[in-house]
């Protein structure tokens, strides 16, 4: 239909009884639907004339529900993006008495800028929907689950700042929130985020976690390993990542991850070659090849303190200059390397600057780094042994939850006895 005859169609009609409007305004968008010329202008004269005065609310509302919906099964998103902020900027100084049909609104048009790939603008619509209202009841799923697509969206932009925030909404309505998939969501969310900011062990776990979670796909579940596999890898060396990688590599699934090789070669402090790095790097995201302070990347530091802690295990003491070579690094580098890791108690051991000598220690002599890591870092048998008596106990924790859930009866029986 001719712009022209659209705007006679609507004069009309809004001149009309109001028993005849809604019949009349469905047909009339029909008719410009399946007329693709002129499209969103007309559309926009549409939405704007069943906003007007001469239409009452009443008559209003459901008219507006059926125009969302018609303009959301449109196939071209630009056209929606178009109609939708127009339709947006007429309902806003109505929007109290058309709640519900503001959101959906919105919800579509967030939908659009999804499908062309601009989620920034996709966040800040739904930034605008009202979840705060006297006029409808909103739940805390419904709350969460915007707030855990504005995260996403600004995840997919790079922007783990802004998406913090929104997690952070979420984190204050979690334990009310029944829909199982937005809690998948959320934890997914938390790794992501704590990925992007580095924060790799934290990341590693939130990973490892979710992989174990049998609601999930099996493929997406080792996807979900994988990453939790690369995080503990580039985590820093020390007692900490030892424990998570001790998790992961008795994890029955990890020989079927791409990454086993790695993380085996880590967990039984062999040397990494430079080979064995390079291709593990072709697999990192962008964040994750990252400069750190030094100019090094995110991999190298982790591999330096990596080898590092493996030279620990070979040798009682070195000179800086042969460490240095081994590392691959100058010697007054691997100096620091070294000197930063025996302070932040993540290596056992003294420097003698004097003979330019670094002394490694197999028991831990700082008494808070015992408790911290639970063990010494002594031999590598020592270390299997604890691993295994950690994961047994973990397993016995997990089949007692298992039991508590699913036969409560039962465990309340067993434990008063």
């Amino acid at each position: 239909m001719t712009a022209d005859r659209v705007t006679e169609a609507l004069l009309a009609l809004e001149d009309a009884q109001a028993s005849t409007k809604i019949q009349g305004y469905n047909d009339l968008l029909d008719k410009i639907l399946a007329q693709p010329d002129q499209l969103s202008s007309n559309l926009v004269a549409y939405v704007q004339s069943i906003l007007g005065d001469s239409v009452g609310i009443v008559t209003s509302r459901p008219l507006l529900a059926s125009f969302v919906d018609k303009l959301a099964s449109l196939p071209d998103a630009d056209i929606k993006v178009a109609v939708g902020t127009q339709a947006i900027d007429a309902l806003a100084p109505k929007v109290v008495s058309f709640e519900e049909q503001d959101s959906a609104l919105k919800l579509m048009l967030a939908n659009s800028y999804e499908q062309n790939e601009d989620f920034t603008s996709s966040a800040k619509v739904l930034q605008q929907i009202t979840l705060d209202s006297s006029q409808r009841h909103v739940t805390d799923d419904d709350k969460a689950k915007i707030w855990i697509r504005i995260t996403r969206c600004y995840l997919e932009e790079d922007d783990p700042t802004n998406a913090l925030s929104y997690l952070n909404r979420v984190k204050n309505v979690i334990y009310n929130v029944q829909d199982q998939p937005t809690k998948l969501q959320f934890q997914l969310s938390q790794a992501r985020i704590s990925d992007s900011q580095r924060n790799f062990l934290d990341a590693s776990n939130s990973y490892l976690n979710l992989s174990l979670e049998p609601v999930i796909d099996e493929e997406e579940r080792l996807q979900a390993l994988s990453a939790a596999i690369v995080c503990a890898v580039l985590a820093p060396a020390g007692p900490k990542r030892a424990r998570q990688l001790a998790r992961l590599y008795k994890d029955d699934r990890t020989p079927q991850c791409d990454e086993f090789a790695i993380l085996e070669n880590i967990f039984l402090d062999r040397v990494l070659s430079p080979a064995e790095v390079k291709a593990f790097a072709e697999k990192l995201q962008p964040h994750q090849m990252a400069k750190t302070a030094d100019g090094s990347t995110v991999l190298d530091k982790a591999v330096l303190e990596h080898n590092l802690l493996g030279v620990s295990r070979l040798y009682s003491n070195i000179p800086v200059t042969n460490l240095g070579s081994m590392l691959g690094v100058d010697a007054d580098r691997a100096e620091a390397y070294a000197a930063q890791m025996i302070e932040q108690g993540r290596l056992s051991g003294y420097i003698d600057q004097i003979d330019a000598l670094i002394h490694f220690s197999n028991e831990t002599s700082n008494s808070e780094v015992a408790k911290t890591s639970g063990a010494s870092v002594g031999t590598r048998e020592l270390r299997m042994w604890d691993a295994n008596v950690q994961g047994l106990t973990e397993e016995v924790e997990r089949v007692t939850t298992m039991i508590q859930t699913t036969h409560p009866e039962f465990y309340e029986l067993k434990m008063g006895a």
